[in-house]
């Protein structure tokens, strides 16, 4: 009986595993294309604007769902939590990753925002005391040494860093803290009821900063970019994270982290339709790495070392 109980609680442990990584993978596909529609937005839309802007429309959905699900309000020391989640990825990395592709193509953007898994990795082990085995380490960071060269091959190379570099780099940063915390606060809120009301948080600063926007820049997007903020506001914002944030709470974070090393081969992919980027073998090959490395950080943590 011990040996069919281990043997049955194995096996559920796997199959947990797995569907963590899958809601992960649905919650990064929807984030691919985050970068390309906000390039494209910028083209009518001011940063600002676009940071704040569609946090708002996201806030408007949430606040709904809350209210017609009547969900019950958080405690006091997870309204704090949340305050970090909304400031993270609420108002840190849309307001930066805006600021940074008003010059930055969306395909150098990825460079950058490549080094996403290993950072929330990292974030997860301290935050959530996760040790993973010295094998998901070496593959996350072959991981990101592969995303890091796949990007600046397909851009030429990487030359001078610029400010617009820094602004992803913070950005990185911002997006690893607020997935960490999210996931965490995922197991005990709810997915979409985390996002929903970190969202709700951070609603009157993104008020204020879209109304200055507004003042400030009139927006004069065609439909296409207004379209493009729309997908900002309604599935990188909102959506997007009901599967992201769940596939985390699943867990193990670590592991479903490393979902997101397939994003800049996404990203890129999306540029060449959308943006019209020339796409070559650098990409292919680079994009196959990508996702080898990807897989191999995966199964050193569904397997013993």
């Amino acid at each position: 009986m011990t040996g069919q109980s281990s043997a049955t609680a194995t096996r559920s442990t796997l199959l947990s595993s797995r569907a963590g990584l899958w809601w992960g993978l649905l919650g990064v596909t929807a984030f691919s294309f985050t970068l390309p529609f906000t390039r494209l937005a910028v083209g009518g839309l001011s940063p600002l604007f676009i940071g704040s802007g569609r946090a708002v429309v996201a806030a408007v959905l949430a606040a709904a769902a809350l209210a017609l699900t009547r969900q019950r309000l958080p405690s006091g020391r997870q309204w704090v939590r949340l305050a970090v989640v909304a400031g993270g990825v609420v108002a840190g990395f849309p307001l930066l990753t805006s600021f940074a592709l008003t010059t930055a193509p969306a395909s150098h953007g990825a460079v950058v925002v490549g080094l996403l898994p290993a950072a929330t990795a990292a974030m997860a082990v301290l935050r959530a005391k996760e040790r993973p085995l010295r094998s998901f380490w070496i593959f996350a960071g072959l991981g990101a040494l592969a995303v890091t060269v796949f990007a600046a091959l397909q851009n030429g190379g990487l030359g001078a860093w610029h400010w617009s570099d820094l602004l992803l780099f913070a950005a990185v940063l911002a997006a690893a803290i607020g997935y960490a915390e999210g996931g965490l606060l995922a197991r005990e809120l709810g997915a979409w009821q985390t996002v929903s009301w970190a969202l709700v948080v951070a609603a009157p600063v993104m008020v204020a900063c879209t109304a200055v926007a507004l003042a400030q820049e009139p927006p004069t997007a065609t439909p296409a970019e207004w379209l493009a903020f729309a997908y900002l506001g309604v599935v990188s914002m909102f959506l997007g994270f009901f599967a992201w944030y769940h596939g985390l709470a699943i867990g193990p974070m670590a592991q479903v982290s490393q979902v997101q090393l397939v994003q800049p081969v996404m990203n890129i992919l999306w540029a060449a339709l959308i943006l019209h980027e020339s796409v070559g073998w650098a990409t292919v090959v680079g994009g196959l790495a990508v996702i080898g490395c990807a897989a191999l950080a995966v199964r050193s943590r569904l397997t013993p070392d």
